[in-house]
C-alpha cells in the first residue's frame, strides 16, 4: 500500500456487469477503479495502485498486452488475471501474480486481492531486511567488536533484523536459526530468476 492507507485495486474488465459486481464485492474494502479496456486500464493505472484484477480477453488491447506494458513500466502492483480463457503453456511467460478462471465467487477474489496485498508487503519486508543485513555486515567489516558494541544505533540495527527476521520465520512458516532462515531466502531467490 504506497499512496494511501486504504488499497487501491483497478478493475480492467470490458463487460460492465462483471467489472461493477466485483466493485460492489470490493468497494467496502479497498478504494476501486474500474476502466472497460485496455486503453482505459493503463491511463488509470499509476503508483497508487496496488492491485489490478485484469481480464485476459477484451477488444482492442488483450489483457496480455496490459500486463506487458504493466512489466514495461516497471510498476510495483500486483496483477491477478480474471478470465474465462483456461491457463495453457503460454502462461509461463507472463509475469502475473495470480490467474483465476471465470466464473469466480466474491470470497475468492478477496481471498485473491488479500493475498496478493500481503506479498507486496512480504516483498518490502524482505527488501528491508536485504538492505539491514547488507548495512551490518558492512559495519562488521569495518569496526571492531568494541566499537560495534558500544554504538546504541547499531544495537537497534540488530533488534530491526531480529523482528524482520521473525516476522519472515512466520511468514515462511516458522523457520529457526539464522541458518534454515537464510537457505529458505536463498532458494527463494534461486527460484525467482
Amino acid at each position: 500500500m504506497k499512496g494511501s492507507d486504504t488499497p487501491v485495486v483497478l478493475i480492467v474488465e470490458d463487460e460492465p456487469d462483471v467489472a461493477e459486481t466485483y466493485n460492489l464485492w470490493l468497494a467496502d474494502e479497498y478504494e476501486v477503479r474500474m476502466a472497460q479496456s485496455g486503453d482505459e486500464g493503463l491511463a488509470k493505472l499509476d503508483d497508487d495502485v496496488d492491485v489490478v484484477l485484469l481480464d485476459r480477453m477484451m477488444p482492442g488491447l488483450s489483457g496480455d498486452e496490459v500486463l506487458k506494458r504493466i512489466r514495461d513500466r516497471g510498476l510495483e502492483c500486483r496483477v491477478a488475471m480474471v478470465t474465462a480463457v483456461e491457463p495453457d503453456f503460454d502462461i509461463l511467460e507472463m509475469g502475473f501474480d495470480a490467474y483465476l478462471c471465470k466464473p469466480i465467487r466474491s470470497e475468492q477474489l478477496h481471498d485473491t486481492v488479500e493475498n496478493l496485498l500481503e506479498r507486496s508487503e512480504y516483498d518490502d519486508l524482505l527488501q528491508e531486511y536485504y538492505s539491514l543485513v547488507e548495512t551490518q555486515a558492512t559495519l562488521e567489516a569495518t569496526k571492531s567488536s568494541t566499537e560495534l558494541a558500544d554504538h546504541e544505533e547499531y544495537d537497534r540495527l540488530q533488534e530491526r533484523i531480529d523482528e524482520i527476521r521473525d516476522d519472515l520465520g512466520d511468514a515462511l512458516g516458522g523457520i529457526e536459526g539464522d541458518e534454515d532462515f537464510i537457505a529458505t531466502l536463498r532458494g527463494l531467490s534461486d527460484g525467482e530468476e
